[in-house]
């Protein structure tokens, strides 16, 4: 059974490896949003009040090369003094774990310099825990990855969940037993990454709506013309299952520029703030239409919607916080998920293979 942070039976003076959620959006090299790092705060800081030894171990970008120097940065601005190590692990880490005092705070260069990482390696893990008396799982958002940070090193120290796993848990556990009336609105792309969680939450929610790219393949099985949109490979047979269903919605209307649907129309919108104001449950995980291409409109006014709608709200996917966050939403929100692919697997099958891993 997953242990909470809470359990941990002695803290002072012992060395803590927080696998924590510190892939923060960066521009021009700097910390573009902090929200992720103030999620992580809780655990970090019912760890140093304890007395513990705190090392903070994480990932940062999409390259090997990125590093979390910047991230060090903003965080001394929220906590104070933060100690760098410039390598993930081998003697210089255990140098710099060693030389720590209680209550004091060091990360670790990305995770992912080492091929160990991403390869799932219990050499590279065993590595890691050679940092460290006790581990605290806290990345919700790469608990779907078979990480060796993530399924091999709590098999290799006492493993328990940070506070911002547990919140995790909690609130998209209750996501899963909506009240209703219930609205669930899917974007992105890729069905073949949201069938699961398209045929989970039909069970479940009294409407579905399948919006941005991914509904593209949808109006394309139905024989809708798609001219140049930007559609997947999933063949229509694949899409019949959930195309059929009656809880299932698609976008009525489009915004067309140059051959391509780049965002749903004015009737597709109305929908869309109808069905939220009529919900008690709200969950929502990614953009709709071309967003990074500056085609806002139904997902600015989604989003105006939810946060005023009154319903339990909850959203996640790619940078959803950072731009309610932009827009003064955030706090307006039952619950903003950490997690992308994560959320989606958690909602679709209930665990993680992090979560296993914690026992």
């Amino acid at each position: 059974m997953m242990r909470s942070i809470t359990e941990i039976p002695v803290l002072h003076n012992i060395p803590v490896l927080v696998r924590a959620a510190l892939n923060v959006p960066l521009e021009g090299g700097r910390v573009a949003s902090e929200y992720r790092l103030r999620r992580a705060l809780p655990t970090i800081v019912y760890l140093r009040e304890r007395g513990a030894r705190v090392v903070l171990a994480s990932h940062i970008g999409d390259t090997s090369t990125a590093t979390l120097r910047p991230v060090v940065e903003e965080l001394e601005k929220l906590i104070g003094p933060v100690a760098f190590c410039e390598v993930p692990v081998g003697a210089r880490a255990r140098e710099a774990v060693r030389v720590l005092r209680p209550g004091e705070v060091l990360v670790l260069e990305n995770l992912r310099r080492d091929p160990g990482e991403v390869a799932g390696s219990i050499e590279f893990a065993r590595e890691l825990a050679a940092l460290a008396d006790v581990f605290v799982q806290d990345s919700f958002d790469t608990c779907h990855r078979a990480h060796a940070s993530i399924v091999r090193l709590p098999a290799l120290l006492p493993a328990y969940a940070g506070f911002e796993l547990l919140d995790e848990i909690r609130e998209l556990s209750k996501a899963l037993s909506p009240r209703h009336p219930s609205f669930a609105i899917i974007g992105g792309a890729k069905f073949s990454t949201k069938e699961a969680v398209l045929t989970r939450l039909l069970a479940t929610y009294d409407h579905v709506f399948v919006g941005g790219a991914l509904a593209n393949d949808f109006l394309k099985a139905k024989g809708q013309e798609v001219g140049e949109s930007l559609i997947s490979d999933t063949s229509p047979d694949e899409l019949q299952k959930v195309l059929a269903h009656p809880r299932l919605l698609l976008p009525i209307d489009s915004r067309i520029e140059d051959g391509r649907i780049e965002d749903h129309g004015p009737k597709t919108i109305e929908l869309l703030v109808d069905l939220v104001n009529n919900a008690r449950t709200i969950l929502w995980n990614g953009p709709l239409g071309e967003y990074e291409k500056g085609f806002t409109a139904a997902t600015d006014a989604v989003a105006e919607a939810i946060a005023g709608s009154g319903a339990y709200s909850v959203v996640g996917g790619g940078d959803t916080a950072v731009e309610l966050e932009r827009r003064g939403l955030l706090e307006r929100y039952s619950f903003v998920s950490i997690g992308g692919g994560a959320m989606l697997e958690f909602l679709a099958k209930g665990t993680l293979p992090g979560l296993a891993a914690l026992g």
